[in-house]
């Protein structure tokens, strides 16, 4: 089908074929597409959608534009979890390493930061040495010896993908569901997991912050991608709160060296990663159902095999091998720490998460062009959650800034995103629901 007559059918409603779709997408990724008749595509779609069949199509097509790994010869499912994002989510930092310990394979291919959320990758270049970037065949040696790997998206795997990201974010696209779970799927297609767990988040400091949409993101990847044959489960977590304690890329490194040594654990921030953990030891037939792998997960993280795993990837990726030994050692530290004490005493009956989320970016600590660099030690700490009590001797949070007139801006941006009240209200529970989507 010619490029224009497939704008065409879809622009007008139509039902495009699997083949006219692989067609067009050969075409994006080898440059006899052009961007106008890529955009014109995008903007169709954003207008008419695509059903299941359609949006499984584009998904495997976007996959087969490049790399597709096998790993071969592996004593255990090839196992993976995808975050829609949101702020102080640091869940793959530990889950990655705690299913590795369960006898799972992780090959992550992670983001960046974007908007107002942080990304799993900005968090691992604060680790002086970790390479975010290797060569496949390092990620593939690392994946076998530590069972883990967390990087960032090669060329080689669905370039595709890239090419019509871009175009989409020049031409307000990028908010289409369609296109949305083609390029979260196609990536982790790419990676030959045989499992996945997608955390699609809800609330304040979540790009879907409507649980209805947060819902129709969850059934509709769960749907495509085991249409396209990857076996996807979902759950819809809440994110009208900080996860965990921090916010601020070495700061949640640090956090999550304390979940997996044992020294401080949220209760909220454990609750995701164990649920998540469950559902990817059942999906990978290394337990029976979510409950049992839950209980896996939890073996793992008490004693330690998590933890040497998380050891394991981080020194074979370059990294210090003594980080968990020694972590102030080698993360980096903000000069300013201020704490952000309450108007008057209370309990947090609110939190605007997504304008926390900024306030970090304005520290330096996320990127407000795609160019920009990021002072990776600075961020918010000891966040207090929703229902604690706050005041004098509990400030709502520690401000980590590189000079005091940015503390006094952050400090004064987090009164504002935290609401106090007289009274304490009940906190919703961090796993919301379970989605599957359809079934073929």
């Amino acid at each position: 089908m010619l490029p224009q007559e497939l704008i065409r059918a879809k622009r007008d409603g139509g039902r495009l074929p699997a083949a006219a779709i692989a067609g067009f997408v050969a075409g994006v990724s080898d440059g006899s597409i052009s961007e106008g008749q890529a955009a014109a595509f995008a903007m169709a779609v954003f207008f008419r959608g695509l059903d299941a069949d359609e949006r499984a199509a584009l998904t495997r097509a976007m996959a087969d534009s490049g790399r597709v790994l096998a790993w071969r010869d592996l004593p255990g499912p090839v196992l993976d979890k995808h975050s829609t994002g949101g702020v102080g989510d640091k869940v793959s930092l530990m889950l990655a390493p705690i299913v590795a310990a369960c006898g799972g394979y992780v090959p992550m291919i992670s983001g960046r930061g974007l908007g107002h959320t942080g990304g799993t990758l900005d968090k691992l270049d604060s680790i002086p040495g970790y390479s975010t970037s290797p060569d496949l065949a390092t990620f593939e040696a690392v994946v076998r010896r530590a069972g883990c790997a967390v990087i960032g998206q090669t060329d080689d795997l669905a370039p595709a993908d890239r090419r019509l990201y871009a175009i989409r974010d020049v031409t307000g696209t990028v908010e289409s569901i369609p296109l949305i779970v083609a390029s979260i799927l196609s990536k982790k297609l790419a990676a030959g997991l045989q499992g996945l767990v997608m955390d699609v988040k809800a609330g304040s400091g979540a790009f879907m912050a409507a649980l209805d949409d947060a819902r129709n993101l969850a059934d509709a990847i769960a749907e495509t991608a085991n249409r396209a044959g990857l076996p996807t489960v979902a759950l819809v977590t809440d994110m009208n709160q900080v996860l965990g304690r921090t916010a601020g890329n070495a700061l949640e490194v640090r956090e999550a060296v304390d979940f997996l040594t044992g020294s401080a654990r949220d209760p909220r921030l454990l609750e995701v990663t164990l649920a998540l953990a469950g559902e990817m030891l059942a999906l990978g037939g290394l337990a029976g159902d979510p409950a049992a792998g839950r209980r896996i997960a939890e073996a793992a993280l008490a004693d330690g095999r998590a933890a040497e795993r998380f050891a394991a990837m981080v020194a074979a990726l370059g990294g210090p091998a003594d980080l968990l030994e020694r972590p102030d050692a080698h993360l980096p530290k903000a000069p300013v720490v201020r704490p952000v004490h309450p108007d008057a005493p209370g309990f947090v009956t609110e939190v605007d998460t997504r304008a926390l989320g900024v306030a970090v970016i304005e520290l330096g600590g996320g990127r407000r062009r795609a160019g920009d660099g990021i002072d990776y030690a600075v961020g918010l700490d000891a966040v207090a959650g929703l229902g604690e009590p706050v005041g004098g001797d509990r400030p709502v949070a520690l401000v980590h800034a590189r000079s005091d007139g940015d503390a006094d801006r952050a400090a004064e941006a987090v009164r504002r995103a935290v609401t106090v009240g007289a009274d304490r209200k009940d906190v919703g529970p961090a796993v919301i629901e379970r989605r599957t989507g359809a079934r073929p």
